[in-house]
C-alpha cells in the first residue's frame, strides 16, 4: 500500500499550481514508513488526493510524477517518453538532417523530475539524479528503446556521478544497449566528436547550441578569444561565422586536445585557430585589446546557496577583466550555467564588473536555454542558463 503524506493546510496551494516540488516543511504527517525512492501519496489535510511523487529524505522530500492518481508503471514512463520525443519532433530537432545532437527529456521541464536523457545520432545517454528514478531504470531504458526503436542503437547510463552522494543506491556508468563509447554528431551542420564516456555531463554542452550560433552570426571579421571552451564548440561556430583569428582557452590539456580535433573536423589545417591549455583568469589578465569579441562560458560557480556569494565575486571578477581588456566596439557573450544564481544576480555582478571596469556597456540580448531544454511553466528554477551579449564601448 502506498505510503500517504498529509500536507499542512494552506500548503495544497502550490500543489494547485503544479510546482513539482514538495519541501519538508510543509508537510503535516507520513502514514507509513517510506525509503528513499517509494513512490507516494500526497493529500491535503482533508484527505484529499493531490499528487504522487518519488519520496527522498532532505529538503525537497517529493518530487512530483503526477497530479494525477494513475499507476506509475510501464506504460506511464513510455507515455512520458513519448510525449518529450513527440516535441523534439515537433521542434524539428529530432529526425533533423542538420543537427542530430538533442536534449531528449529535460527532467522536470517534462514532468519527470531526476531524469536527464542526450540524444547523440544514434546514442541515448541517460543520467539519473535522484534515487526514484534510479530504482525505475528497467522501465526507462525499455520506453526508450519502444519509443525511439531503430534510431537508437546505443544506450549508455552514465549516473555514477549524478546519483545522490548519500543515497542508499550506488550507480555504475554502464552500456545498456550497444557499446559504442563516441560518435561524430552533426549540429547546425558543423561536425563535433562526442565522447560520452570520458566527457563531462553527457559528453557536450547541448544546452549551448543556439547561443553557439548567435557567435556565428557576429563572428565576421573578428578576433575572438574563446575562455573556458571545453570542446571548441563556440571556436568551431565563430570559424563557420568567418572570424579572423580564434583563440580558444581551458584549464584543461584533455579538452584542448579535443577542441583542435573538433576544430580539424570541420576546418583543415585552418591557421586561424589557436588553443591553450592555461587557467583563464591568468589568461585573461593581459591580453592587451587582442580580441573584440570574446565568450565567457565558465563550469558552474555554485551549485548550491550557501556559496552563491562567492559565485557572483567570482562572476564579477570574471567578466570584469574580460571588459577591461575587448577592444573598443567589442562583444562580449558571457554566461552562467549556476542553477542558484538568478537572472537578476547574474545582470548585478555583469553590472559591477562594468562598473568597475568604468566602461560604457549595453546588453543586446538577454539568453537562456534552447528549446529541447524544457522550462516547465509551473517550475521557473528550470531556467539554469542564463547569458547577456554585451557591446563594449
Amino acid at each position: 500500500m502506498s505510503v500517504i503524506i498529509t500536507l499542512k493546510s494552506g500548503k495544497e496551494i502550490s500543489i494547485f499550481r503544479r510546482h513539482p516540488w514538495i519541501f519538508s516543511g510543509a508537510i503535516k504527517n507520513i502514514d507509513g514508513k517510506p525509503k528513499e525512492g517509494d513512490i507516494v501519496t500526497i493529500v491535503d489535510n482533508q484527505g484529499n488526493f493531490l499528487a504522487q511523487g518519488h519520496y527522498q529524505p532532505n529538503s525537497i522530500m517529493v518530487r512530483v510524477l503526477s497530479f494525477e492518481a494513475k499507476a506509475i508503471n510501464q506504460d506511464f514512463w513510455t507515455n512520458r517518453i513519448a510525449a518529450a520525443y513527440g516535441m523534439r519532433k515537433a521542434l524539428g530537432l529530432a529526425g533533423s538532417s542538420h543537427t542530430n545532437v538533442y536534449r531528449l527529456l529535460h527532467g522536470e521541464g517534462d514532468g519527470l523530475p531526476g531524469l536527464i536523457i542526450d540524444v547523440y545520432d544514434k546514442a541515448a545517454v541517460v543520467q539519473f539524479h535522484t534515487t526514484g528514478m534510479f530504482l525505475a531504470r528497467k522501465e526507462i531504458f525499455n520506453a526508450i528503446e519502444e519509443v525511439l526503436g531503430d534510431a537508437i542503437t546505443t544506450i549508455y547510463d552514465k549516473s555514477e556521478g549524478t546519483m545522490p552522494f548519500k543515497g542508499p543506491v550506488k550507480a555504475q556508468n554502464e552500456f545498456i544497449k550497444g557499446n559504442q563509447a563516441s560518435t561524430i554528431v552533426r549540429e547546425h551542420d558543423n561536425l563535433f566528436k562526442v565522447d560520452w564516456v570520458e566527457g563531462q555531463k553527457t559528453g557536450f554542452f547541448v544546452d549551448q547550441r543556439e547561443n553557439r550560433k548567435l557567435v556565428q552570426e557576429y563572428a565576421k571579421d573578428r578576433k575572438v578569444l574563446n575562455m573556458v571552451g571545453y570542446t571548441g564548440g563556440f571556436s568551431v561556430y565563430a570559424m563557420r561565422g568567418g572570424a579572423e583569428l580564434v583563440h580558444s582557452v581551458d584549464v584543461s590539456k584533455s579538452a584542448i586536445e579535443m577542441t583542435n580535433e573538433n576544430v580539424e573536423l570541420n576546418f583543415p589545417n585552418d591557421p586561424r585557430h589557436e588553443a591553450f591549455a592555461t587557467d583563464a583568469f591568468a589568461y585573461l589578465s593581459d591580453i592587451q585589446d587582442k580580441y573584440d569579441l570574446i565568450i565567457l562560458d565558465p563550469p558552474a560557480f555554485a551549485k548550491h546557496q550557501n556559496v552563491l556569494d562567492n559565485a557572483l565575486q567570482g562572476y564579477k571578477k570574471l567578466n570584469q577583466k574580460a571588459i577591461e581588456q575587448i577592444k573598443p566596439g567589442g562583444l562580449l557573450f558571457t554566461f552562467s550555467c549556476s542553477q542558484v544564481v538568478s537572472k537578476e544576480n547574474f545582470r548585478k555582478s555583469v553590472f559591477a564588473a562594468a562598473a568597475n571596469a568604468r566602461r560604457n556597456v549595453s546588453i543586446l540580448y538577454q539568453v537562456s536555454q534552447p528549446s529541447d531544454h524544457a522550462i516547465s511553466i509551473f517550475h521557473p528554477e528550470g531556467e539554469y542558463l542564463k547569458g547577456l551579449i554585451c557591446y563594449v564601448e
